[in-house]
């Protein structure tokens, strides 16, 4: 009972900041496709913020949920690609590369919006720690016990997964983001060979996550490079939005 208890808190804390982190991620990629002249996504109805024009069932639903639930998981999770057209931009080597990077540009400020939104809470209620157990005795209002606390655990939540989201969409490996903006950037040679790589991008991935205790790749992102660049960007929010002594 008490391991569904836990897992019922952290999807009901996590759930959302996921959706969001995911469905602006690919509203990104049209936004800055149409910015370009492309608007594909557009006429496909992609350019949107509900979740359900972005929605896929594995990726959006079923492997969140298993990531949160098993033990020493990440989390992971993806939406359905936004449908994008090169054939009409000006410059489809540079503009998709723009595309491309806008993805994880757009986590980069969710996780920066989430962390300012988690420091004006605490500026509003010093006593807010989103971090704070449930089984701990809470002696705040009623109102920051329901409302306010769980918005805060959600923001903090929110810059860990929107950071995580960015790094891991870094990975320079096709058909992941930084795989598609290395493509584009390089000669046309070594972009070609790299470009052949797409079709296998999943199964490489794949095998970086089964092999990650001996690669320590996936761990080097999830742990370390998260850790310090989550950690930046909340003690930059906080102590900007802590009050002068």
């Amino acid at each position: 009972m008490d391991i569904l208890v836990q897992a019922f808190h952290t999807i009901s804390y996590m759930g959302l900041p996921l959706l969001f982190a995911i469905v602006l991620h690919e509203y990104a990629h049209g936004w800055m496709a149409e910015q370009r002249g492309d608007q594909t996504a557009r006429l496909h109805g992609r350019l949107t913020m509900n979740p359900l024009a972005h929605i896929d069932l594995l990726g959006t639903v079923i492997v969140p949920i298993m990531c949160l639930l098993l033990p020493g998981s990440f989390l992971l999770g993806w939406a359905k690609p936004v449908p994008v057209n090169p054939r009409n931009m000006d410059r489809p080597r540079r503009d998709m590369a723009l595309v491309a990077a806008a993805g994880p540009a757009m986590n980069l400020i969710l996780a920066v919006a989430s962390a300012f939104l988690l420091a004006l809470l605490r500026a509003g209620e010093p006593t807010l720690s989103p971090q704070q157990q449930p089984d701990i005795e809470d002696t705040s209002s009623l109102f920051t016990a329901m409302v306010l606390r769980p918005i805060a655990t959600m923001a903090f939540y929110s810059v860990i997964i929107n950071v995580f989201l960015a790094l891991f969409n870094l990975i320079p490996i096709p058909p992941l983001d930084g795989g598609r903006v290395l493509t584009c950037l390089l000669p046309a040679k070594p972009a070609m060979a790299l470009a052949r790589l797409e079709p296998y991008g999943m199964l490489i991935l794949v095998g970086l996550i089964v092999f990650d205790k001996e690669l320590r790749v996936i761990h080097t992102i999830s742990s370390t490079l998260v850790s310090d660049l989550a950690g930046t960007i909340l003690s930059a929010a906080l102590g900007i939005g802590s009050p002068a002594p």
